[in-house]
């Protein structure tokens, strides 16, 4: 018997079909010979901090560094019914191959060996590794299955990946959560990406804007300019000048060019242009593509490849087609079938997986049946296809240069020869970029009459705020070098970068700003003062850059992963040793909460918080916790107000209070009893009898 694993339940379902497993069980499909379940995403995560030792629950300075000797990993919250289950059925005594049909990237190895190894299962392992959920290359990726043990290196590098950023991410946002009395998030990849954004922030605040003029000349027929210059006097002058001088034309110059039809798209460039023309997120776009992955409408998502394998030229034509008629183009438009395929067929630039691409499946798909968001991105991807197969858009570009007395202006205009790959956008109305402005004919020595004069004021521009789409391409370009692939650079992979900027958007360190479309990315005060505090180390995009290339040398068995992670806690304990208060950083984080009065344990506030009276300094343990048990046991809340006597005098009176013992009431007074341990303690005292 042959258990089959794969990440989510729409796949396995796909798989389940193709392979004959059509007996529905709970958890799993059965017949054929197979067993096919599922994951549902990460089953087995790291182990949380208080695994290891109890104390970690509580943020101090004095646990760091916490660096596992060896990582231990627990159940995923709320997952357990089906890591369960597949722990049940790895170890089935008639099971005799398991089958990781995880996605197939790095991730998805992770996914499928974590829960191998937490069931203690020895049985045998294959790969299924393919781009397409069609049932033809399920079937040929069944017919050539890979060995598991191939892929160990793979997971070495997901293994460290995953330690990596937990041991940055722990270590860092104790530390300067502590140091700055509240939550600051900080991530291997995240810090570096929330940087980029406050540093072009920054530049937009500091720019000064500076006026610039320039002289124009005009009829009905031609526009010239002037070179733009500094000072009004000197527009002013030229623009007089004009009046009393001919425009006479000096040289022209035409240059036919050619611009080559696009590459196909990977994840990025997708997400890129889904955000520019959709306005839809880097995390919307990879939703929508993975939805249409899983309904078999295109091949898988997770690439940063824009070219195709050899062995997929010969089913372009039929591609091409199928894409054609999928498009609402008009319909008394006649096209030839784009099928240059040499503009994409590279085995050498292929890595994991080709580029995206629709699939035959368009052919018997309804797809006024998809919902809107996954019908653009399914549009944009066959759009992208037939235009990476098309023709070159080819141009005349006109430069005709013209004086006036001793002055020089210019006017430039561009003819479309022939359209090429660019018709299919123009006929859908996606293309507005390319119009033609053919510029009457002129000869060298031809005077420009009826000219009319006007001085033109502009200003210097700031630089653009980031959007998603110029973001990612800063993230996949950042420690670029010009001897390294595209590959082994950038911060984090086509395949994780949406889920960083969600997780800035969600933690307050970064907002979206503007119209329904165009939406820039703008931190937050919190995320601008984060910033400010953090060490070079932590926020270069170059660091974590060259860290995602060690990564992918460990992939490729060109590096230790001990090596690696060597390097990691280095850095880490560098950091700790190392760091010190940024001065005025009262300023840049003020505290969120109001000081209620003074620690008996090292005089700073203690603040009033949603759970707890707790000290402001993160690195004293003293707090007065709201549902503290020697307050609820007599049916008493522990109030604002008594928090603020016990404080100010150490003790504060209560009436009423309940008697375990008698059931009846009583009443007391409560003194604060703090000895520095763990929690803070109490004592009751009570009038003497007698006394008035």
């Amino acid at each position: 018997m042959n258990l089959v694993i794969a990440e989510k339940p729409s796949v396995a379902q796909s798989i389940a079909k193709v392979l004959g497993a059509t007996n529905k069980k709970d958890g799993y499909m059965e017949g054929n010979g197979y067993i096919v379940s599922w994951c549902i995403g990460h089953l087995v995560s790291l182990a949380s901090t208080e695994k290891y030792n109890e104390h970690y629950k509580k943020w101090e300075l004095a646990h760091l560094p916490i660096i596992p000797q060896t990582f231990e990993y627990e159940v995923s919250k709320g997952k357990e019914k089906q890591l369960n289950l597949l722990c049940k059925l790895l170890n089935h005594k008639d099971v005799e191959r398991v089958i990781n049909a995880c996605d197939a990237g790095r991730e998805g190895e992770l996914i499928f060996r974590l829960v191998y190894n937490f069931s203690k299962t020895n049985k045998p392992m294959k790969r299924l590794w393919i781009s397409s959920m069609e049932d033809n290359t399920i079937k040929n990726g069944f017919n050539n299955l890979k060995d598991g043990k191939d892929f160990e290196d793979l997971y070495k590098s997901a293994l460290c990946r995953s330690q990596a950023d937990w041991i940055v991410g722990i270590n860092a946002t104790r530390l300067y959560s502590c140091l700055y009395s509240q939550t600051l998030n900080i991530g291997r990849v995240m810090s570096p990406t929330l940087a980029m954004i406050v540093e072009r922030n920054s530049n937009i605040q500091a720019f000064q804007s500076e006026p610039f003029y320039s002289v124009t000349l005009e009829n009905d027929e031609v526009l010239f300019s002037s070179e733009k210059m500094k000072e009004k006097s000197q527009a002013e002058a030229l623009a007089q000048t004009a009046t009393t001088e001919y425009l006479v034309i000096e040289r022209v110059d035409q240059k036919e060019k050619t611009e080559k039809p696009p590459k196909l798209y990977d994840l990025t460039t997708l997400q890129r242009e889904a955000n520019r023309k959709l306005g839809f997120t880097a995390s919307q776009t990879l939703e929508c593509t993975q939805s249409l992955y899983e309904k078999k409408l295109c091949t898988y998502p997770r690439t940063d490849s824009s070219f195709l394998t050899e062995d997929m030229e010969h089913g372009l034509p039929e591609l091409s087609l199928i894409a054609l008629a999928s498009l609402p183009f008009p319909k008394d438009v006649d096209f030839d079938v784009p099928c240059h395929a040499h503009f994409v067929v590279n085995n050498s630039k292929v890595t994991d997986h080709h580029a995206i691409i629709p699939t035959k499946t368009l052919k018997s798909y309804n797809l006024e049946n998809l919902p809107y968001g996954e019908k653009a991105v399914l549009t944009l991807i066959m759009l992208r296809l037939l235009s990476s197969l098309g023709e070159p858009h080819k141009y005349n570009e006109t430069v005709v240069i013209a004086r006036c007395g001793d002055n020089s202006f210019t006017s430039k205009g561009k003819t479309i020869l022939a359209d090429g790959f660019k018709q299919y956008a123009r006929l859908l109305k996606e293309n507005t970029e390319d119009a033609d402005t053919t510029l009457p004919l002129m000869g060298e020595g031809k005077v420009i009459e009826n000219i009319l004069t006007k001085i033109k004021e502009g200003k210097t521009s700031p630089p653009k705020q980031y959007t998603e789409d110029t973001l990612l391409s800063a993230m996949e370009s950042a420690g670029q070098k010009e001897d390294v692939e595209k590959a082994f650079c950038g911060l984090g992979t086509p395949a994780t970068r949406a889920g960083v900027l969600e997780k800035l958007v969600t933690i307050n360190l970064l907002e979206r700003k503007g119209d329904k479309k165009t939406k820039h990315l703008i931190p937050t005060e919190k995320g601008t003062a984060l910033i400010t505090v953090l060490p070079e180390v932590i926020q270069s995009p170059l660091m974590t850059a060259e860290w995602e290339e060690k990564l992918k040398a460990i992939e490729l068995g060109e590096l230790t992963a001990e090596d690696f992670m060597i390097e990691i806690t280095e850095l880490i304990k560098h950091l700790l040793s190392t760091y010190e208060v940024v001065k005025g950083s009262e300023q840049l984080f003020p505290s969120q909460y109001r000081a209620i009065g003074k620690c008996p344990r090292c005089g700073r506030d203690v603040i009033a918080m949603p759970k707890s009276y707790s000290c402001s300094d993160r690195s004293c343990s003293f707090a007065l916790w709201k549902d503290n048990k020697f307050f609820t046991a007599k049916k008493k809340t522990l109030t604002e107000q008594i928090a603020i006597d016990l404080l100010i005098t150490g003790k504060t009176k209560l009436t009423g209070c309940y008697s375990e013992k008698t059931g009846k009431a009583y009443n007391a007074t409560v003194l604060l009893d703090d000895t520095g341990d763990k929690y803070v303690n109490f004592k009751l005292e009570f009038e003497k009898r007698g006394k008035k």
